[in-house]
C-alpha cells in the first residue's frame, strides 16, 4: 500500500468516530495534517494524474494524457516540469490564492519540477483576465513587495527551497521584434478576441489597448522557454493557458497540458469568489482564532468545497463525512470546527488549531450572553434611529456594506437574541431582509413587546455578537 493510502486507512477510522471530542480531533487533525509534507512519488502515475485531477476544474487535453505524460517522464529518467506564473499584483494573500500553490506542492512531493515564473514584465502590462477596465501596470518596486509578502504568506502550503525561480524578462526583455512579430502572425485575432471579457468591453463601449491583446501570447512564450509540460492556474486563466499550446507548438515543441483550479467562494455565501474588496476573504496573515472563526461563520453548503480546496483529504474520505452528515449521525457544527482546524493548522500548526478550536468553544458555545466579556455595543439612543444594516455597517463594522447584511439576512444569519435576566431560556428572533433596513429600535421594540423586566438583548450576525444597549421591555400596565 502506499504511504497515502496508509494515511487514509488511518483517518478513515477516525472520521467514523464522535467528532465532537477534542482528542479525536487531534489524532485526525495530526494525521492529515502530516500529509502536507508526505512524499508522493511511490503513486503510480495513474494515481497522480487521478489524484490532481480530484481537485482541478480542467485537465486538458485529458486525465490520461496527464498520466501518460508523468509515464514517458519516469522512463526518461526525470519529472514533469510543471509551470505556475505569479502576476504579483498584491501584497495581501487570501486562502483563494492557495489553491493552485497547494495543487503545485503534490506535483512537487510527486517528483516532479516546479518553476514558478514571476511576471515582472507581464505585471507591467496587467493581466485583463475577467476585468472591466485595463489593469494598472505596477513598477519593479510594486513587484518586488508583492513578491516578498507573497511568498512569507504562502510557505506554509508549499516547500520553497525545491523550487526554480524565473523571471520573465529573462527572455521576454530580449525578444526582438521581428521574432515578435512572427509569433504574433500565427495566432489569429479572433482567438484573442474570443475572451469574453473582451467582448463585453468592446459592446460596452470600452476600449481594449493592445498590450491587453498581446498579454496572452507574452504568457504563452514564458511556457514555450522553459519548455513547460505542465501549466497550473486559476479556472479564469484556461484561455491564457490555452494559448501556451498554440505558441509552443510555433515553437515546434510539444505542448503544454492545462490544470486549471477552482476559483473558491467567499465566506459571505453570496456565491462570489474569495475576494478582498468584496470583504467575504480570509487573509493568510489574520491570527488563528480569527480564521477559525471566520471559517465558523460560513454557510454549512461551503464546508464540502472548502474541505476540497485547502485540506489533504480525499474525495473518499469527504464523501464518508458528508454520509454521516446526511444520515445524522455527524452534526454539521462538529464537521465545521474540524474544517475550522484543519485551515488554522496548515498555517499554525495542529497546538494552534487546538487552542482556537477552545477559544471558539469558550467564546461562543455559553448558554447565556451576558457572561462572555468585552463585547461590542450598541446605544439605541444614539443609533436606534438607523437601519439595522446600517448600524452593523457603519457603528458595529460586522459587515463591509450594508448590502453584505441584507444578504447575511437573506441567508438566515441575522438574528436578535433575548436573554431573560436571572437565567430563563434565550430567546432567538431570526430578522428577516425587510427587517435588516429597518430602524434598529422599531425592530428591538416588536421583539420587546412581551419580554420580562430586565431581558437583555443582543444582535448577532453570523458569528459576531453585540450587546444593544437602552433597549428595556415596555412598563406593565395597571
Amino acid at each position: 500500500m502506499t504511504r497515502l493510502g496508509d494515511s487514509v486507512q488511518r483517518a478513515s477510522a477516525l472520521l467514523g468516530q464522535d467528532l465532537s471530542a477534542d482528542s479525536t480531533v487531534r489524532r485526525l487533525l495530526e494525521e492529515t495534517g502530516s500529509r502536507r509534507s508526505m512524499e508522493l512519488t511511490d503513486l503510480s502515475a495513474k494515481e497522480q494524474a487521478e489524484l490532481i485531477a480530484s481537485r482541478a476544474v480542467d485537465v486538458l487535453p485529458s486525465v490520461t494524457a496527464l498520466a501518460e505524460r508523468i509515464e514517458a517522464a519516469r522512463a526518461g529518467g526525470r519529472g514533469l516540469h510543471v509551470k505556475l506564473g505569479i502576476d504579483p499584483t498584491a501584497v495581501d494573500v487570501h486562502l483563494g490564492h492557495a489553491v493552485p500553490i497547494i495543487a503545485l506542492s503534490r506535483f512537487q512531493r510527486m517528483g516532479h519540477d516546479v518553476t514558478l515564473i514571476i511576471g515582472d514584465i507581464t505585471a507591467k502590462i496587467g493581466d485583463p483576465s475577467g476585468r472591466s477596465t485595463e489593469r494598472p501596470p505596477l513598477t519593479d518596486e510594486d513587484i518586488a513587495r508583492n513578491l516578498a509578502g507573497y511568498r512569507d504568506q504562502v510557505r506554509p502550503f508549499f516547500d520553497f527551497e525545491h523550487v526554480r525561480f524565473r523571471h520573465n524578462s529573462e527572455w521576454l526583455g530580449a525578444v526582438a521584434l521581428p521574432r515578435l512579430i512572427g509569433i504574433l502572425a500565427q495566432v489569429p485575432a479572433s482567438a484573442l478576441l474570443q475572451r469574453e471579457d473582451f467582448r463585453t468591453r468592446l459592446e460596452g463601449g470600452h476600449g481594449l489597448t493592445m498590450s491587453e491583446l498581446i498579454y496572452p501570447v507574452a504568457m504563452a512564450i514564458d511556457s514555450a522557454e522553459i519548455d513547460a509540460d505542465v501549466e497550473l492556474g486559476g479556472v479564469d486563466q484556461l484561455l491564457n493557458m490555452q494559448m501556451g499550446r498554440r505558441v509552443m507548438e510555433i515553437y515546434g515543441l510539444a505542448p503544454q497540458l492545462v490544470v486549471t483550479m477552482p476559483l473558491i467562494e467567499g465566506t459571505d455565501g453570496s456565491g462570489a469568489k474569495m475576494s478582498k474588496s468584496k470583504g467575504n476573504y480570509i487573509a493568510l496573515n489574520a491570527p488563528a482564532e480569527d480564521v477559525f472563526g471566520k471559517v465558523m461563520s460560513v454557510p454549512d453548503r461551503l464546508m464540502e468545497p472548502y474541505l476540497r480546496a485547502w485540506t489533504e483529504w480525499t474525495d473518499g474520505e469527504i464523501g464518508l463525512v458528508a454520509g454521516r452528515v446526511a444520515d445524522g449521525s455527524l452534526h454539521p457544527m462538529d464537521l465545521k470546527r474540524v474544517l475550522a482546524g484543519e485551515v488554522v493548522g496548515a498555517l499554525y500548526g495542529v497546538d494552534a488549531a487546538m487552542a482556537a478550536r477552545e477559544g471558539f468553544a469558550a467564546q461562543f458555545s455559553r448558554q447565556r450572553f451576558s457572561e462572555v466579556a468585552e463585547l461590542p455595543e450598541v446605544d439605541l439612543a444614539a443609533h436606534g434611529g438607523e437601519g439595522v444594516a446600517a448600524v452593523l455597517t457603519r457603528v458595529l463594522r460586522f459587515t463591509p456594506s450594508a448590502s453584505a447584511a441584507r444578504r447575511l439576512a437573506k441567508q438566515n444569519g441575522l438574528r436578535l437574541v433575548l436573554e431573560p435576566a436571572g437565567g430563563g431560556e434565550q430567546r432567538t428572533a431570526v430578522l428577516s431582509e425587510e427587517a435588516a433596513l429597518r430602524p434598529l429600535a422599531e425592530v428591538v421594540a416588536e421583539q420587546l413587546a412581551d419580554a420580562p423586566e430586565g431581558t437583555g438583548v443582543y444582535l448577532k450576525a453570523g458569528r459576531r455578537l453585540a450587546l444593544v444597549r437602552g433597549a428595556a421591555p415596555p412598563a406593565p400596565t395597571a
